[in-house]
């Protein structure tokens, strides 16, 4: 580190005079890029979230039942109806499901017994892991990247 660093800021990646704050948006956007730009996973997770979203009309539903169904509930529903594969968890043993959760106040845990309803509201809570994970890889990068560059006070931790 030469004298101009220590007057004007930070240098990383072809900017000059970068406060502690800007260097680490700069590092946490390659990041984000580095980690979104590289896979298949991440549109898949977009993509189950979208075909997971409840916002299909269905017939009539109890009082206290979420209103409307997915794409990816009534796809799988529809394919088993039509195969000749079991219906129901051996046993029939009842297996927690996920609903809601667009907004944190509308998650429910029910629990079913019938294979179709189980993997129709599985398919966007895998896309939300999947995201999960792919943003808590950014934090952490992000973070090791900006300590190996921060001075002194600058530092996360």
């Amino acid at each position: 580190m030469d004298t101009v660093e220590e007057l004007t800021g930070y240098f990383y990646a072809g900017r000059t005079n970068l406060k502690a704050s800007e260097l680490f948006f700069v590092i946490l956007c390659e990041k984000f890029v580095e980690q979104f730009g590289s896979g298949i996973a991440d549109f898949g997770a977009v993509f189950a979230l979208l075909i997971g979203k409840n916002d299909q009309v269905t017939r009539a539903k109890p009082r206290d039942a979420l209103k409307g169904t997915s794409r990816a509930s009534k796809a799988v529903r529809n394919y088993m109806n039509k195969s000749s594969l079991p219906k129901h968890f051996p046993g029939n043993i009842k297996l927690p499901t996920i609903i809601g959760g667009y907004t944190p106040r509308t998650i429910k845990i029910r629990y079913v017994s019938k294979i179709s309803t189980f993997v129709g509201r599985t398919i966007p809570v895998v896309g939300w892991v999947i995201l999960a994970n792919d943003i808590s890889q950014i934090i952490y990068e992000t973070t090791k990247a900006y300590n190996r560059v921060a001075r002194g006070k600058d530092k996360v931790w």
